[in-house]
């Protein structure tokens, strides 16, 4: 009876294929409690570290001067040739002062919401770089107050927002107790809206995915359009989202998915030692006729 042994890797359940259903299941999702607590625990950090930063008139004006000549200096096109494209429409700069007013915070929580439900090992690492990213703006704004284009008399722009509505800042930036209007570098509009973009590309496999780049482009068009943010503003954002995300680890491509359980191999057959050859006496004996 002949006796024949497989190659490992051709025995079953250590091979590299892709695990069948039973094997797989879905990457753990983080307490939902303790991230509604965490996420709302770092906005609120991040809300009172810019009203700290409120009052700083002189020296937001003065960075405000610095910020304008260095564009200038770098031959960066004019903020207003953006605004002028905008202000040919009432209606459009009505709908770039809404946009600006509402699609910021909200499109990044249904984001992580997103992510959340869908994609959970991106959703850990899309917090942390926003989270980054955010503690990073902070810093600056506390360090570095500036006053936007919108109030800066030598940009010569119109304060849409003021002008024509929908405005989310009081008229007088001193006396504003709901947000600090002199912490406009670096843009979290768009910085957020960068990642955003970068999450959802990483996240998923479409081939339509590369769209969401219209989501921070459009986003830097308004901000500068509608005169709250200079271009550079929105470079710095850049700047720091790509040290956040050079410094926190992407998970690897599938790796919110699904998570393999490796199998044991079994253990293999002891060798046969093969029957010895027949001698010549014994088949003598034996009566063999050869």
């Amino acid at each position: 009876m002949e006796t024949r042994t497989e190659p490992a890797d051709q025995q079953p359940g250590i091979s590299d294929r892709q695990p069948s259903p039973a094997t797989r299941t879905v990457a753990a999702r983080p307490p939902l409690v303790r991230e509604l607590l965490l996420i709302a625990g770092l906005f609120l950090v991040y809300k009172l570290g810019r009203q700290l930063a409120n009052g700083h008139t002189e020296e937001a004006f003065r960075n405000a001067h610095h910020v304008w000549n260095a564009e200038r200096d770098l031959h960066l096109p004019g903020e207003g040739l953006v605004q002028q494209l905008l202000l040919h429409n009432e209606t459009l700069i009505h709908v770039a002062n809404t946009y600006y007013a509402t699609v910021h915070f909200p499109a990044t929580v249904a984001f992580l919401v997103w992510l959340y439900v869908r994609r959970p090992g991106h959703y850990v690492w899309a917090r942390r770089v926003l989270a980054a990213l955010t503690a990073a703006a902070l810093v600056l704004h506390l360090t570095f107050p500036l006053a936007p284009p919108r109030l800066l008399g030598a940009a010569h722009l119109v304060d849409t927002a003021q002008v024509y509505g929908p405005s989310v800042y009081a008229s007088t930036p001193e006396t504003d107790s709901m947000a600090n209007q002199f912490a406009a570098m670096p843009s979290l509009h768009f910085g957020w809206a960068l990642m955003v973009a970068i999450g959802v590309i990483v996240a998923t496999k479409s081939r339509w995915r590369w769209l969401w780049l219209l989501h921070p482009l459009l986003t830097l068009l308004v901000i500068v359009g509608t005169a709250n943010h200079y271009w550079l503003d929105a470079i710095v954002a850049a700047a720091l989202l790509g040290i956040a995300l050079a410094v926190i680890r992407q998970p690897s491509t599938g790796r919110s998915l699904v998570v393999r359980r490796s199998v044991p191999a079994p253990a293999a057959a002891p060798a046969q030692d093969p029957a010895p050859a027949p001698s010549a006496a014994g088949l003598a004996s034996s009566g063999v006729d050869r």
